[in-house]
C-alpha cells in the first residue's frame, strides 16, 4: 500500500470509528430519556401529578445538560422539535391536563426514536 494512501485511509476508519461511537452513544442517551418519560407517565397514571413533573424536570435537566454535543452532531429542527415538546409537556403537567400530558409524552418519545435513528450507523442513513 502507497505511503500517500495512509493519511486518507486513516482519516476514513477514524471517521467510520467516530460515528459507530456516535450511534451507540446516542441510544444510550435516548434510551435512558424514554425511561425517565416512562417513569413519568406512570406517575400521571397514578395520579402524582408532582411527581410524574419533578420526573419529567429532572428529565429535561439531563437533556439540557446534553444540548451542545447535541447540536454538534445532529439536526438543529430534530433537537429544537424535542426541546418544544419537553416544554409543552412540562405545560400539561403542570396544569394536570391528563389526556394532553400523554400525547405529548408520545410526540417526544417519538422525536427521541427519530434522533436516535438518524445518528446511527446504517446503510440507509448513508445512502
Amino acid at each position: 500500500m502507497s505511503k500517500t494512501l495512509l493519511p486518507p485511509l486513516a482519516v476514513l476508519l477514524a471517521m467510520f470509528a467516530f460515528a459507530l461511537q456516535n450511534g451507540r452513544y446516542m441510544g444510550a442517551e435516548t434510551d435512558r430519556w424514554q425511561t425517565q418519560l416512562h417513569k413519568a407517565e406512570v406517575f400521571a397514571w397514578a395520579e402524582d401529578w408532582e411527581s410524574a413533573a419533578e420526573t419529567l424536570q429532572d428529565s429535561y435537566r439531563d437533556w439540557t445538560s446534553r444540548q451542545v454535543y447535541l447540536h454538534i452532531v445532529t439536526e438543529h429542527d430534530v433537537v429544537d422539535d424535542a426541546e418544544s415538546m419537553y416544554q409543552r409537556a412540562m405545560a400539561f403537567a403542570a396544569v394536570q391536563e391528563d389526556s394532553e400530558f400523554r400525547a405529548e409524552l408520545a410526540d417526544l418519545r417519538t422525536q427521541l426514536q427519530l434522533l436516535a435513528e438518524m445518528e446511527r450507523f446504517s446503510l440507509k442513513n448513508i445512502l
